[in-house]
């Protein structure tokens, strides 16, 4: 850990989005707020609330929500940039969005070291954050110069055509799973569009965000383009109200995302969801047993199991069921736990200590319902003494379960795999969709015929055949049923932050009824 407490002070000696922590406790002191083109305090000291660090439970800085007059402040900032924005060519707009990815390039491994200490992943999976937050604005930035209308000739001469145009202010509402990454994703075709953003992190992940807001305005974004404000329901509230915000794009909990949706609904505004998620992972007899147990750790595992698009109810056919439940249980105990700094750690903290009591009271209900534990599902108290209060358990396997048990039904969002039998394509079908949520879902089969047939059947917005939680930014992903509405990544997201006019040109005289 004194190593990477090193790497750590170093790189924020170089980083001008992290000059506020002070050296020996880390402690984050500088303004996590931006907009107009710097860090901005909140007028706010009453309802202040400790961040933590996942991986040693200690204070990581305090946050003090943003109020009326400080969301006033960033939609204005972001109501100004968009003027020249919006006037701006793709190309223009490309050649900028192109630089922030070369900064994010230059900068990933700091980026990485600070979504490791805010949210407890691991480094390698942080680091493949940041490049995914890379790719999507490389994406995107290639997109820019693409928007463009359609012509259509009528009878007589006349025509008509379509211009593809921004929306204006867009909110975007970020989760803690992801933080830098979904900043990106939400920014970047928003951008690229020739909108601007006011982003609000989640409370419990609020340091990298304004880090992205510095990487924008050093590429040379105009001031304001991407504002950042912190705080939780109140001041998404007043975002989702605000009479100058013409978008929200929210990703978090399906509760939440009702009530987004709602407030959204008093201005008649577009939204983009991205909610929870109870997804199906389909494995065959025939399925490469060895790639089959790989996808189902991958399906469960990542991010400490905090991924809304995990494949959680873990579906074997049923003679294959013993020889998978050993393989999954001999790799899931060798996850190595600790320290999300160091290169051999596989998984961290869980993001905070109330999150990791929800998820063990789950285990505790899925025992009393009559599940089995294979392995895991207890508390971790890694051996380095600094890490003794982080917030670490051991990845679990549960077997004998049902599909009327809480674990197989409700979100869990934590590194818990339960695991179902089956013996026929047309019952798993069955009871794969039995679900409110549709976001994802997985099949593993040797079968091509069958692996496309099972994916045309599956209600789910984005799916994998022989592998899993695979997210390339050019690919759209979103969900169906009560899993959202709306899209992340890909080309069809610029429909989600652009709107068509239609012009009608008349080359003739008018052919009055009157």
């Amino acid at each position: 850990m004194l190593q990477c407490v090193t790497m750590l002070q170093r790189a924020f000696m170089l980083s001008p989005a992290v000059r506020g922590i002070s050296s020996g406790s880390l402690e984050i002191t500088a303004p996590l707020n931006f907009w107009g083109g710097k860090r901005r305090e909140s007028r706010e000291r009453n309802n202040v609330e400790n961040v933590y660090e996942p991986s040693t439970g200690r204070v990581l800085c305090k946050l003090a929500p943003c109020g009326a007059a400080e969301v006033d402040q960033a939609v204005a900032a972001a109501k100004s940039a968009f003027v020249p924005w919006s006037q701006m060519s793709g190309m223009e707009r490309a050649r900028v969005m192109r630089e922030a990815a070369h900064i994010i390039e230059k900068r990933r491994e700091e980026i990485a070291e600070m979504e490791v200490v805010n949210n407890g992943k691991s480094i390698t999976e942080a680091r493949l954050d940041v490049d995914s937050a890379r790719l999507c604005i490389e994406y995107y930035a290639g997109l820019a110069s693409t928007l463009a209308g359609q012509h259509v000739q009528l009878p007589g001469g006349s025509f008509a055509y379509t211009r593809r145009e921004p929306l204006g202010v867009c909110v975007g509402i970020g989760a803690w799973n992801y933080p830098f990454q979904i900043a990106a994703w939400k920014s970047a075709p928003a951008l690229a569009c020739g909108n601007s953003m006011v982003f609000k992190p989640s409370p419990v992940t609020p340091v990298t965000a304004v880090m992205l807001a510095e990487i924008y305005e050093e590429a040379g974004f105009p001031q304001g383009l991407f504002n950042v404000v912190q705080g939780g329901q109140e001041t998404g509230s007043l975002l989702c109200h605000h009479p100058d915000v013409a978008k929200v794009s929210f990703t978090g909990s399906v509760p939440t995302g009702k009530k987004i949706m709602e407030m959204a609904s008093k201005g008649v505004k577009p939204v983009t969801l991205e909610l929870g998620g109870k997804s199906p992972l389909i494995i065959f007899e025939d399925s490469d047993l060895k790639n089959a147990v790989r996808g189902a750790l991958m399906a469960n595992f990542l991010s400490q199991g905090q991924v809304c698009s995990n494949g959680t109810r873990v579906f074997v056919q049923k003679d294959i069921l013993q020889e998978f439940v050993n393989e999954v249980v001999k790799k899931t105990k060798a996850i190595e736990i600790g320290d999300p700094l160091l290169e051999s750690t596989r998984m961290g903290g869980l993001v905070n200590r109330t999150h990791l009591e929800k998820v063990l009271a789950f285990l505790d209900q899925a025992k009393k319902e009559g599940a089995t534990v294979l392995c895991g599902g207890e508390p971790f108290i890694p051996s380095d003494p600094k890490l003794r209060h982080g917030y670490y358990m051991t990845p679990c396997v549960l077997a004998d379960c049902r599909d009327d048990m809480t674990c197989v039904r409700e979100e869990i969002f934590g590194p818990v795999m339960s695991v179902l039998s089956f013996e026929t394509e047309d019952e798993v079908l069955q009871r794969a969709n039995d679900t409110t949520m549709g976001l994802a879902a997985g099949v593993f089969t040797r079968d091509v015929k069958r692996a496309h047939r099972v994916i045309e059947h599956l209600k789910a917005g984005s799916c994998f055949i022989n592998n899993y939680n695979i997210t390339p930014v050019e690919v759209p992903f979103g969900g169906f049923k009560m899993s959202g509405i709306g899209r992340e990544n890909g080309q069809v997201t610029i429909e989600h932050y652009s709107q068509l006019k239609t012009v009608y040109v008349e080359m003739g005289d008018v052919d009055s009824l009157f």
